[in-house]
C-alpha cells in the first residue's frame, strides 16, 4: 500500500492506494519479446561460433596438403630400343610433358621413343663417331650432354624439344644435335673411363679420367673480337691424383670451379679449378669405408651428393668458416641407405630434391635441405643402370641394362616442408652452420626457399613483449588511480577520452610511428631511457613541495583533483629527461650513442625497431587494458571499501589490499585481451619496424611478426603453392596462439574468482 507522507504529516487520513493493474495483452507481449530476444542472442552466439569454426576449417584445409605423404604410381614399362643398350652414365632423359624419352646408347645413337606409343621416332646417330663406342655420358645442364668415347674424344650433344600445336593438339618433337667433337687425347689411344663437363661463361671445361688415377683437363676459352670473328684458345693439363687406390667417381660443378673425385678407398677429394692450368687440391673428406660409386650435384651446384658401394647416401657442401678463413668441405646430411651399391643419382630441376638408385632396382626420392628420404620405390628393374627426374619433378624414368624403360608418376607438391624445416634449425646452402631463416624469394632459379616460421613466432612474441612492457604498467596504474583516487567530475571526462583512443585506426598509428615517431625517437634515445627515473624523481620532489604547502591552501583543492597539478610536473620532467639525455650523450657516449652501442655492447641501432613498435603498439593496447581493468575495479562492491576504511585503513591500503585482489580476475583478463590484441596487430608492426626476420631480443633491432608477414607475402604467393600454404599455417598458428591464451586466461580468471569470492 502506498502512503502519502504529506497527508500523514498534516494529521489527515491517507486515501486508499490505487491498485496496480497490468493488462494481460501487455504481459503477453513482453513475454514474447523476451523470448524472441533470448532466441536472437543464442542464435547470434551460435552464428559467431560457427563462423569461427568455419574460418578454422578453411585454414586447416589449406594447411593439410603440406603434410600429405608423397606417392608414386607406376605408369608403364617400355621395351628396349632396337639400336643398342644404354651407355654408362646419365644416358636417359625425358621432356617436361612426359611425352618423349631418349636413350643414349653405347653405339652413340640417340634412341627416341614416344611414351604414349602412338608414333615412331627414328634414332639419331653422331656423324663422326666412326668405330669408337660411347664409354660414359655426362650431363652439363638442362639439355647439354657430353659423350666420352673409347678413342679419347668428347662429343657434345644438345637434346632439345620443340613444342607445336597443330590442329590445337600439343606435339613434342625431339631435336638432338651433335657438335664438333673435342679431342682430349691427341693420340686417340686412351679410352675415356669417366667424363665430367661444364659449360662455363668463357667456354666448355672438360675433365676426363683416362687411367686409374690420371685425369685430363681441357679448357676452351672463346674470345670475341670487336672487328671480325672470334677465336678460341684451348689448353690441356694432365693431372695425376696421389691416392692409394683408383678413381671411382668424378664430378665437376656447373661453374667449372670445383672438381670432386671419389676413390675406391671411400675418399672424397676436392680440387680448385678456377685456374684450369694449375689445379690445386683444396681439401677432402672420408665418405666411408666403401668405394664411392656415384656423385651428383643438386640444382645450383652447391650441394654434392655421394653414393657408395654399401648403399650409403650423403650430401656435402663447401661452406665458409665462422669468423672468416678458408672454406671447408663439410658433411651436411646422411640419408636412408640402399641395400646395394648406389649406381645412379639425378637431381630435380626445380628444387633441392634428388633421386638415388641401386642396381637391385630400389629408388629413393630425397630432399637435400631437410635431409629426409621422402619416398622409397621398388621399381622391379632387375639390372637398373640409370635414373632421371622429369623436368617438372612429377615423374621419374629408370633404365635397365638391356635398355628397357619404366616410368613412375610422382606426386610430391611440397617436398621442402617438414616440421624440422618449419620450426627447427636448417643447414642451408652457403651457411656456416644450421640456422632459423625466413626468406621466401630470391633472384635466381636455383634459390632455395627458406620457410622457417620460428623467426616469425619469435618476432611476434618480441613485439608483444615490448608493447605490453610499455602498456601494462601505464594502463593498470591509470586504472587504479582513476577508479580509486580521481575525482568523479574529472573521471567523467578522462575515461571516455581514453576509450575513444581505442577507435584510432591501427594504420594511422603505424603511419605516424613509421614516418614521425621513428625519426624522433632516434634523436632522443638516451633521454627516453632516463625518462622513467627523472619522472619518478620529479613527482617525488613535487610531493615533498606539496607537503610543505600550508594546509589552508591545500584544503582548497578537492580530493582527487591532484592530477591537474601533477600534469605540469610530468611534462616538465620529460623535458628535463630529454635535455639530460643529450648531455649524457655528449659527455659519456662520445657524442654518438649509436657508435657507443656498437663498440661497447655490440648492438646495432635500426631506425625502425622494437622500441618504436613498443611505444606505438603500446599506445594502441593501453585503452583496452585500461577500460576493462577500470570496469573491474569499479565493480568491486562498495561495502568492501567502506569496511576497510572504517577499520582505519588508508585509501591506498584499501586499493592495494582489498580492491585490487578482488578485481584481479578482471584485471588478468584485461592483460590477456591486451596480449591478444598485440599478437594480432598487423599494420603497426608492418609500418613501424623493418620487417627483418631476425632472432635477437635487442630493443634496438627490428623483427617480423606472423601477422605482418602474412600481409606482406600473401599477395605475391601463387595460390596452392608451398609459400601460400605456409602462410595459412602461420595464420593457423596465430589462431592457436590466441585461442590458447584466451583459454588460459579464462581458467586463471575462474581460479582467481573462486579464491576471492568470499571477500
Amino acid at each position: 500500500m502506498a502512503i502519502n507522507l504529506k497527508t500523514l504529516r498534516d494529521g489527515e487520513a491517507a486515501p486508499p492506494a490505487r491498485p496496480l493493474t497490468v493488462s494481460r495483452t501487455r504481459t503477453s507481449r513482453r513475454i514474447l519479446i523476451d523470448r524472441v530476444s533470448s532466441r536472437l542472442v543464442v542464435l547470434g552466439g551460435i552464428v559467431v561460433i560457427a563462423s569461427i569454426l568455419a574460418i578454422l576449417l578453411v585454414i586447416a584445409a589449406e594447411v593439410y596438403p603440406l603434410f600429405v605423404k608423397p606417392t608414386a604410381t607406376f605408369v608403364r614399362a617400355y621395351p628396349p630400343a632396337a639400336v643398342g643398350t644404354p651407355a654408362p652414365g646419365e644416358s636417359i632423359g625425358i621432356d617436361e610433358y612426359r611425352e618423349v624419352a631418349f636413350v643414349i646408347t653405347r653405339s652413340g645413337a640417340v634412341a627416341l621413343g614416344a611414351l604414349d606409343g602412338k608414333r615412331a621416332l627414328p634414332p639419331v646417330t653422331p656423324p663422326t663417331l666412326g668405330s669408337a663406342t660411347i664409354t660414359d655420358v655426362s650431363s652439363a645442364g638442362k639439355s647439354r650432354y657430353f659423350l666420352g668415347t673409347s678413342d679419347g674424344r668428347a662429343i657434345p650433344l644438345d637434346v632439345k624439344f620443340e613444342v607445336t600445336f597443330p590442329n590445337g593438339e600439343r606435339t613434342v618433337t625431339p631435336k638432338p644435335e651433335f657438335a664438333t667433337p673435342i679431342s682430349l687425347d691427341p693420340e686417340r689411344k686412351r679410352s675415356i673411363v669417366r667424363l665430367s663437363s661444364a659449360s662455363t661463361g668463357s667456354g666448355p671445361l672438360t675433365i676426363a679420367q683416362v687411367g686409374p688415377a690420371e685425369l685430363l683437363i681441357q679448357s676452351v676459352v672463346e674470345k670475341k673480337a670487336l672487328v671480325g670473328g672470334g677465336r678460341k684458345e684451348e689448353s690441356s693439363t694432365a693431372l695425376r691424383i696421389p691416392l692409394d687406390g683408383e678413381i671411382t667417381a668424378l664430378r665437376l660443378d656447373g661453374r667449372g670451379e670445383d672438381l670432386f673425385v671419389g676413390t675406391s678407398r671411400g675418399q672424397l677429394i676436392w680440387y680448385d679449378l678456377r685456374d684450369p692450368k694449375d689445379p690445386r687440391q683444396a681439401g677432402g673428406a672420408e665418405v666411408g669405408e666403401a668405394p664411392v660409386t656415384a656423385l651428383g650435384f643438386l640444382i645450383g651446384d652447391r650441394t654434392l651428393v655421394t653414393g657408395d658401394a654399401r648403399g650409403g647416401v650423403a650430401t656435402w657442401q663447401v661452406v665458409p668458416v665462422v669468423g672468416g678463413g678458408t672454406r671447408r668441405l663439410t658433411l651436411v646430411h646422411r640419408f636412408q641407405g640402399h641395400a646395394g651399391p648406389v649406381v645412379a643419382i639425378d637431381a630435380s630441376k626445380r628444387d633441392k630434391g634428388f633421386v638415388t638408385a641401386d642396381a637391385q632396382g630400389q629408388v629413393h626420392v630425397n630432399y637435400g635441405t631437410s635431409g629426409q628420404t621422402l619416398l622409397s620405390i621398388g621399381t622391379g628393374a632387375a639390372d637398373l643402370r640409370s635414373v632421371v627426374f622429369a623436368p617438372k619433378s612429377d615423374a621419374l624414368l629408370v633404365a635397365e641394362g638391356d635398355g628397357a624403360l619404366r616410368q613412375w608418376r610422382v606426386d610430391n607438391p611440397h617436398p621442402e616442408v617438414t616440421l624440422g624445416t618449419l620450426f627447427g634449425r636448417v643447414w642451408y646452402e652457403g651457411y656456416s652452420e644450421p640456422a632459423w631463416v625466413w626468406q621466401s624469394t630470391g633472384g635466381t632459379d636455383d634459390f632455395e626457399a627458406k620457410l622457417s616460421l620460428t623467426p616469425l613466432v619469435y618476432g611476434t612474441l618480441k613485439g608483444t613483449f615490448y608493447a605490453l612492457l610499455f602498456a601494462v604498467p601505464i594502463a593498470l596504474l591509470a586504472a587504479i588511480y582513476v577508479s580509486e583516487f580521481m575525482h568523479p567530475a574529472i573521471k567523467n571526462y578522462v575515461k571516455p577520452v581514453v576509450e575513444i583512443m581505442a577507435a584510432l585506426p591501427s594504420v594511422v598509428l603505424g603511419f605516424f610511428a613509421g614516418l614521425w615517431l621513428a625519426p624522433m625517437v632516434e634523436r632522443v634515445v638516451p633521454g627516453l631511457f632516463l625518462m622513467p627515473v627523472v619522472e619518478a624523481v620529479g613527482i617525488l620532489v613535487a610531493l615533498v613541495v606539496w607537503r610543505t604547502v600550508p594546509a589552508v591552501i591545500r584544503g582548497r583543492f578537492r580530493t582527487g583533483t591532484e592530477m591537474l597539478l601533477v600534469l605540469p610536473v610530468v611534462v616538465g620532467s620529460a623535458a628535463v629527461a630529454l635535455a639530460l639525455g643529450g648531455l649524457v650523450e655528449r659527455t659519456l657516449l662520445a657524442g654518438n650513442y649509436r657508435g657507443w652501442l656498437l663498440t661497447a655492447l655490440g648492438l646495432t641501432y635500426d631506425q625502425r625497431n622494437s622500441l618504436v613498435v613498443g611505444i606505438a603498439m603500446g599506445f594502441a593496447v593501453i585503452p583496452i587494458i585500461f577500460t576493462i581493468a577500470e570496469d573491474s575495479l569499479a565493480n568491486v562492491p562498495h561495502h568492501l571499501r567502506a569496511g576497510s576504511l572504517a577499520l582505519g585503513a588508508t585509501r591506498w591500503q584499501t586499493a592495494i589490499r582489498i580492491v585490487l585482489p578482488t578485481a584481479s580476475p578482471g584485471i588478468f583478463s584485461a592483460v590477456m585481451i591486451g596480449f591478444g590484441r598485440a599478437v594480432g596487430e598487423t599494420m603497426i608492426v608492418l609500418m613501424a619496424t623493418g620487417n627483418t626476420p631476425v632472432m635477437d631480443w635487442s630493443i634496438f633491432n627490428g623483427f617480423r611478426a606472423l601477422s605482418a608477414n602474412i600481409a606482406v607475402e600473401l599477395p605475391e604467393a601463387p595460390e596452392g603453392g608451398t609459400l601460400f600454404r605456409v602462410l595459412f599455417l602461420a595464420a593457423f598458428l596465430l589462431f592457436c596462439l590466441t585461442f590458447a591464451v584466451n583459454t588460459v586466461a579464462e581458467l586463471v580468471r575462474l581460479k582467481l574468482r573462486q579464491k576471492y569470492r568470499y571477500l
